[in-house]
């Protein structure tokens, strides 16, 4: 009876550790359900679990439920959440290093956004480690087209629209389109379209469905301007706090979530745009005149950053330049 009494007492003790050592983290962001982003983040909570073998769960909240896209990275840093979602390009003001690919034709396609990503990612990470942060990964989104509700044959048909933007770069972008821009997160695409605030945008075809854009848009032409990132941070004093093995678990499951968010984002493209299509949308790519006046917008937005970033920023454009 001692000893059976002692093996209980031991398990309870064993059990009750167990139970004090679990953590929940959640986890905000901004997108919905369907958008591939969000399939992958709902993958990486799964992989945290099973990979920290349940000490740490993440509570996923979509579509801007918990915290509104622009208040999610304060909301890391002061620990009312401990993981979340941003789009790196919005904190452009905090450093040139976070927006710059969002710079159109600067990269085009996955292979040079990831150059970009490589090159520019120390000067990401410690920014961000002097604001309490940590970034886990980042992926692109699919090639940025551009939503118009009547044809486009020249940046000329923009003089006067209110466009859609969604950070200082694509402001200054419709700015030299002639353009007017208005800042409109994604969760409100559909009612500022509706409601006149804006009647055109660029933006991604997977932000086109998941805004079901036919509703509110004739015509997208597919210029693949840039492959602007999410990324994936936590807050650096809460994954302090978790134990080695549960960081581990944690960095890579991240590890397999920004390789497979990759992947996803290169796959869906040409389906995503296929879609816009078949839902109606005139769906083609720019003519030669205007492709050629996008491109020069784009050279004259490097020069403009360039300046910003000064010395570094000329060090990272002579790196990427030589690898074309």
């Amino acid at each position: 009876m001692r000893i059976l009494s002692a093996i209980v007492a031991a398990t309870v003790v064993a059990v009750c550790n167990v139970a004090f050592s679990q953590t929940n983290w959640n986890f905000a962001s901004a997108y919905q359900d369907n958008n591939f982003h969000t399939r992958n983040i709902a993958m990486f909570a799964r992989d945290v679990e099973n990979l920290s073998g349940g000490v740490l769960t993440i509570t996923l909240h979509t579509n801007a439920s918990l915290l509104k896209m622009p208040e999610i990275k304060r909301g890391i840093q002061t620990g009312q959440v401990q993981v979340g979602e941003i789009l790196l390009s919005a904190y452009g003001a905090e450093n040139p290093f976070f927006e710059v690919d969002c710079i159109p034709f600067l990269s085009q396609g996955h292979m040079t956004a990831w150059q970009v990503y490589e090159l520019t990612l120390p000067f990401i990470a410690v920014r961000l480690d002097e604001q309490g942060l940590m970034p886990l990964y980042a992926v692109p989104w699919p090639g940025q087209g551009l939503y118009a509700q009547k044809p486009i044959s020249s940046t000329k048909d923009y003089k006067g629209v209110k466009f859609r933007a969604y950070n200082a770069l694509t402001a200054r972008f419709a700015e030299l389109m002639g353009a007017i821009p208005t800042t409109v997160q994604s969760a409100e695409v559909p009612q500022a379209f509706a409601t006149g605030v804006v009647s055109a945008m660029i933006t991604s075809a997977a932000t086109g469905n998941d805004t079901k854009a036919w509703d509110f848009a004739s015509h997208y032409y597919d210029v693949n301007a840039m492959n602007n990132k999410n990324m994936v941070i936590v807050n650096k004093a809460a994954f302090e706090a978790l134990d080695s093995n549960t960081q581990k678990a944690v960095l890579a499951a991240a590890a397999k979530a920004e390789a497979r968010g990759w992947v996803m984002s290169n796959a869906v493209q040409e389906g995503l745009t296929r879609n816009l299509a078949a839902n109606g949308m005139t769906v083609e790519r720019p003519n030669p005149d205007l492709l050629a006046e996008l491109k020069e917008i784009g050279e004259t937005m490097v020069g403009e950053w360039k300046a910003k970033a000064g010395d570094a920023g000329q060090a990272f454009l002579d790196a990427y330049n030589a690898l074309k």
